[in-house]
């Protein structure tokens, strides 16, 4: 009989120790869709596997090692993020120690993009996976069972004889239908997903990835590097056979992961009309660029059950826009959340960075007082990080402006290390002061109230998040 093998993985917590930028992006927890869709494509060739949700369930270190001594798996895998990079490798050593056996992956964003430096550094990690990992993990499975050559296996760094042996990038998975629905039933989790400490997803929820990738070329994002500037959409039907097997799970509310969610309009407005001939009741979040704000699209997600729009606006300064690459304008900021107002959306989210390398004091206030121009509900404030597999690590990096022994883990706030940056201390001392000004302003809250009191969804938050008042408080108190 041939040798089963068993393939666990991890989802670990975020770091302890995160920059200020990053930590508010590491508070709560999603489904983790890149592990389900890896552990779908085994479990479909009959592979064994089971995942652990170490962040959303908080487990301590020594919790992951025993849940990994119970599983015992051939191999176990974790999915690193800048968020959670350090915490695999403590987690992973430990668990080496136990099991000096077991074959330790990692994969993910942090992991291609420092597939070396982990390597040299974790002498307990045995591979990384680089890239999408669903077919690496699954021809990865095979070797090792078959005792085969790993050099013929795209997409993999590993080590031989001593020295760190990377085989050439795995192509691009073209034809996003032909992969399996991610099986939530691997997790035992409930997740949620939150806006300034107010649960905003009360209902059965989860994530959704209708496309992969991004044809956009912002230099704080990883994206284009991760997804080779492509981007692939799955098919309208692929996407609503996904949704109605979930709503026949129980599931009410969506929150699209999509890294571009409408770069093809036509097809939103397509998925939008079918979720309605189909009259799901659901409700979803997606995310949005600032160019792609046409009424008749913003209309038919609202008709479709989209209740809440997060936009990329990030400056209000062209000067800065231009210096992210971000390819849009202030104007279209307003546009946007102007026309998504008109369309009905429930709740707009508007994202902010500011903290750029010869960003002014005066541009950073022009950026927060244009939020409160703005007519969102949830102003987000960030201020600008750097980390490995984005351009502005690589433009630091050659500027030699950057300690890349000291940030290759987490990443940095820019304005920790750049000389030419607004000091972090006092750009969080803006933002926490613009914050409150934009929260307490009287026409903000007379809006805000008469928002609540005509959408059913808002009123539905309202009795929901009763019982977490103080730690709405908390994170509105703290939104800087």
């Amino acid at each position: 009989m041939a040798e089963k093998m068993k393939f666990s993985f991890v989802n670990p917590s975020p770091n302890v120790e995160l920059p200020v930028c990053e930590k508010k992006k590491a508070i709560g927890s999603w489904p983790p869709l890149g592990i389900l869709y890896v552990a779908s494509i085994l479990e479909r060739e009959g592979i064994e596997v089971s995942v652990l949700e170490q962040a959303a369930k908080e487990l301590s270190v020594k919790a992951v090692v025993d849940w990994v001594k119970r599983e015992d798996p051939d191999i176990l895998g974790f999915s690193t993020l800048s968020s959670s990079g350090r915490t695999s490798a403590i987690v992973a050593e430990e668990v080496k120690k136990e099991n000096p056996n077991v074959t330790i992956v990692f994969g993910n964003y942090h992991a291609t993009f420092n597939a070396e430096r982990i390597l040299k550094t974790y002498p307990w990690v045995d591979l990384i996976v680089r890239g999408e990992g669903e077919y690496a993990c699954l021809e990865l499975v095979k070797c090792l069972k078959e005792k085969g050559n790993l050099e013929n296996v795209q997409g993999l760094t590993f080590r031989k004889k001593g020295q760190i042996v990377s085989t050439p990038d795995r192509p691009l998975i073209k034809d996003l239908d032909t992969l399996p629905f991610p099986n939530r039933d691997l997790l035992d989790v409930e997740y949620h997903s939150t806006v300034a400490g107010a649960n905003v997803a009360p209902k059965k929820f989860t994530t959704v990835l209708s496309s992969r990738g991004c044809v956009y070329r912002c230099r704080f994002c990883g994206c284009r590097k991760f997804a080779r500037s492509r981007w692939r959409q799955r098919s309208v039907d692929n996407v609503m056979n996904e949704l109605s097997l979930l709503v026949s799970d129980g599931y009410r509310q969506f929150l699209f992961v999509d890294d571009s969610f409408a770069t093809n309009p036509k097809r939103v407005i397509k998925l939008c009309r079918e979720i309605r001939r189909e009259k799901m009741d659901i409700e979803w979040i997606c995310e949005m660029r600032v160019d792609h704000t046409s009424y008749d699209m913003l209309r038919e997600i609202v008709k479709a059950g989209c209740i809440m729009v997060y936009y990329g606006i990030e400056s209000a300064n062209q000067r800065i826009l231009d210096y992210f690459n971000k390819q849009a304008t202030p104007a279209q900021a307003e546009t946007a959340v102007s026309t998504a107002r008109k369309a009905g959306v429930d709740v707009i989210v508007g994202s902010f960075i500011v903290g750029a390398p010869t960003e002014a004091k005066a541009e950073i206030e022009n950026t927060l007082t244009f939020a409160q121009r703005l007519s969102l509900d949830v102003p987000q404030f960030n201020v600008l990080g750097a980390f490995p597999g984005t351009d502005l690590w690589d433009e630091y990096l050659m500027k030699g402006v950057l300690d890349t022994d000291k940030y290759w883990e987490t990443g940095a706030c820019v304005s920790e290390f750049h000389p030419d940056c607004v000091p972090l201390n006092v750009i969080r001392q803006m933002i926490h002061e613009y914050s409150r000004v934009f929260l307490y302003r009287p026409n903000f809250i007379f809006r805000e109230i008469m928002r609540t009191v005509k959408s059913p969804y808002r009123l539905g938050l309202v009795v929901n998040n009763l019982n977490r008042t103080s730690e709405i408080a908390e994170s509105l108190k703290h939104l800087a």
